[in-house]
C-alpha cells in the first residue's frame, strides 16, 4: 500500500533556525488556480542579481536547501542559471511546478539531473472543478516521467473525491513508481462562501475525503494531525498559533518573509544586521488554514 506523506506539517511551539527557503521565480502563472495559495501577484521574473544576493543571505542564515516555486518556475527564461547558481553556493535545489506545456516540460527535463526533487502539482476532479484548473493527475505523471530528477513527487490537491477516483490515482502511482503527497483544498471564509459551502459542509467534506483516502492509501500520522489542526483552525480561529515556519520565503522582488502570507519582510539588499534582526524577531503573524499548507517545523523532516 502507498504511504501518503504531507509536504507540510504542524507548527511547532518554538523554532531554532530556518532550514530551507521557498523562492518565487516569477510573478505569474498560466494556470491561475482558483484556490491558489500564492500571496504574491506581481508580474515579471526574479532577476539574477537579486537571486544571487538572496542565495548569499540565505546561505549565511544557515539555509540548507531551496525550492523554486512561482508563479511557474518553468516559465523563467534563465531556469538553468538559477539552478546552477544555487549549486555554486552549495545549496541543493528542488522545484514545485504545474508544467504541462511541452516547452515548459522540456525546460524542466533539461535541468532534471541537477535537481534534488521535482514536485508536480495536480488536482482531483472535484478540485479541478472548484479551482477551474486542468491539472489532472494523468498529465502530472506524464510530466514527471520526462524529468530525470533524483526524487519525483506527485502532489495532489483534493476535493470531493470518489472511491473510483482514489483507486485510479492509487493504480497510476503504483504503476509509475513515483511518490505521492496530498493536501486538501484550503479555502478562506470568503472563498468558501463564494463556493457555496457553509463551515459545516466544508469540514464534513474534508472529513469524508480523508476517510475515503484512508481506504486506498496509508495516511501518515503527521498528515492526519495536520487535518486535525486545520479543522481546529476553522472552528476556533481565535486559537490559531503564531507562525512557526522553518522555511523562509523570498518573493520575486527580493523580499525575505517568514512565508508568502507574512505581512512583514526585509529586502535581500538590506544590510546584514537588518536581515538578522528581522529573522530573530518574534513573529507577529498567526497561522491560518491557507498558509498552514506551507508551514514547516524543525523536527518534521521524514
Amino acid at each position: 500500500m502507498n504511504t501518503v506523506t504531507h509536504p507540510e506539517s504542524l507548527p511547532a511551539p518554538a523554532r531554532q533556525r530556518f532550514r530551507s527557503a521557498l523562492i518565487s521565480t516569477a510573478g505569474h502563472c498560466k494556470i491561475a488556480c482558483g484556490f491558489c495559495f500564492r500571496a504574491d501577484r506581481a508580474h515579471g521574473f526574479l532577476d539574477i542579481p537579486t537571486y544571487t544576493r538572496a542565495l548569499s543571505r540565505l546561505k549565511e542564515t544557515g539555509v540548507e536547501a531551496i525550492c523554486l516555486t512561482g508563479g511557474e518556475p518553468a516559465h523563467h527564461p534563465e531556469l538553468r542559471q538559477l539552478v546552477r547558481l544555487a549549486h555554486q553556493f552549495g545549496i541543493p535545489v528542488s522545484i514545485v511546478t504545474s508544467a504541462r506545456d511541452p516547452d515548459d516540460v522540456d525546460r524542466l527535463a533539461g535541468v532534471g539531473r541537477l535537481l534534488a526533487n521535482v514536485t508536480v502539482s495536480a488536482d482531483s476532479i472535484g478540485a479541478m472543478e472548484l479551482g477551474r484548473t486542468t491539472r489532472s493527475v494523468a498529465s502530472a505523471i506524464a510530466t514527471l516521467e520526462q524529468v530525470p530528477a533524483a526524487e519525483r513527487v506527485l502532489h495532489v490537491t483534493y476535493w470531493n473525491l470518489t472511491a473510483r477516483e482514489c483507486q485510479d490515482i492509487h493504480e497510476r502511482v503504483e504503476k509509475s513508481g513515483i511518490q505521492i503527497q496530498i493536501s486538501p483544498v484550503a479555502l478562506d471564509d470568503t472563498a468558501r462562501e463564494r463556493a457555496g459551502y457553509t463551515s459545516y459542509d466544508y469540514l464534513a467534506r474534508q472529513r469524508e475525503d480523508a476517510d475515503l483516502l484512508g481506504r486506498f492509501f496509508q495516511l501518515a500520522e503527521r498528515f492526519q494531525e495536520h487535518l486535525t489542526t486545520l479543522r481546529a483552525m476553522q472552528l476556533y480561529p481565535e486559537r490559531r498559533p503564531s507562525c512557526a515556519s522553518a522555511a523562509l520565503y523570498v518573493s520575486a522582488s527580493g523580499e525575505i518573509r517568514r512565508c508568502p502570507y507574512s505581512k512583514s519582510g526585509v529586502s535581500v539588499r538590506a544590510p546584514r544586521a537588518e536581515i538578522s534582526r528581522f529573522l530573530h524577531a518574534e513573529p507577529h503573524d498567526r497561522t491560518t488554514p491557507e498558509c498552514a499548507a506551507i508551514c514547516r517545523a524543525d523536527d518534521t523532516r521524514e
